[in-house]
């Protein structure tokens, strides 16, 4: 069964943190890949990053105010 986050932890996310793919998305919101930084997607708490290209990556977490 999958846990109710508490507000603290999905606040533990914040614009630049990053993951990896393979890793499950600990917040939903926009990311982008390291391999690309002008490429973001959307992505929900829990999904699964994917490889960016067929290739593994690190993805950041973006917020709408960094994308300009």
């Amino acid at each position: 069964m999958k846990r109710i986050a508490l507000l603290k932890e999905r606040a533990a996310a914040p614009a630049g943190s990053s993951t990896t793919t393979g890793s499950h998305c600990p917040a939903s919101g926009l990311w982008s890949p390291d391999r690309d930084p002008h490429t973001v997607l959307s992505f929900f708490e829990g999904h699964v990053f994917p490889a960016f290209q067929g290739v593994p990556t690190v993805w950041r977490r973006r917020t709408a105010g960094s994308l300009g």
